[in-house]
Parts: structure tokens; sequence; C-alpha cells
């Protein structure tokens, strides 16, 4: 017989969070623990049968097994590329004059002196 151990399950949208603490066996895995919290009657819109988890910001396996205190925490997928982001930003930024267009640093402004 295995201990029992106290978790959390976390997802957020932008519209909304939920946090659920649950007590569960120590050797269940992520994904059973997913499917006993019972966070998926709170965001129907989303498939929980295998997403991308970590446990405190670590990337996690779903047949991983957790510590006492652990919160499991549900990612949704990316909706855009970081690095495209990242690239249209900056590109931006050199069109408005907000970035030298050599080295991508600030455009030095000169200071008017009273």
């Amino acid at each position: 017989m295995s201990e029992q151990i106290n978790v959390l399950v976390a997802f957020a949208t932008p519209q909304k969070q939920k946090i659920i603490e649950l007590s569960v066996d120590s050797e269940s895995t992520i994904s059973e623990i997913i499917a006993k919290s019972g966070i998926d009657k709170y965001f129907l819109d989303f498939d929980f049968t295998k997403p991308k988890v970590g446990v405190f910001n670590r990337t996690a396996k779903l047949t991983d097994t957790c510590r006492d205190g652990d919160r499991i925490e549900i990612y949704r997928p990316l909706i855009a590329d970081p690095k495209a982001a990242r690239l249209r930003r900056a590109e931006k930024a050199v069109a408005e004059g907000r970035a030298d267009k050599v080295t991508g640093g600030r455009v030095n402004q000169v200071r008017k002196k009273d």
C-alpha cells in the first residue's frame, strides 16, 4: 500500500484559471492525476488527453509520478512561434525608427541642454 500525497493541478486560459488540490496515491502518474482532478469539466474546449505538462515550470512526462506538494501545470499550445513574433517586433521597431538598423539597439537621442 502506498502513501497519499497532496498535489495541485493548474490550467489557465486568457479568460479564467483553475487550480484543483487533491490527494492521490504516491504512485499515480501525472496523466492519472489530471484525469482524477476533473479539470476537464471546467474547460470543455481543451483536449486533456495528451497535453504538454510540467511540474513547477519544469517540463514533465505524463508517465512521471509526483511528490507531495507538487503543482502540475497543463500547458496550452502556442498560438504563435516566439521567434517569429520577436522578429516582427524588431522589424516594426526599425521601421518606426525606435531601433538602429545595423545593431538593432535603441536609437541614440540627442538631449537638448537647457
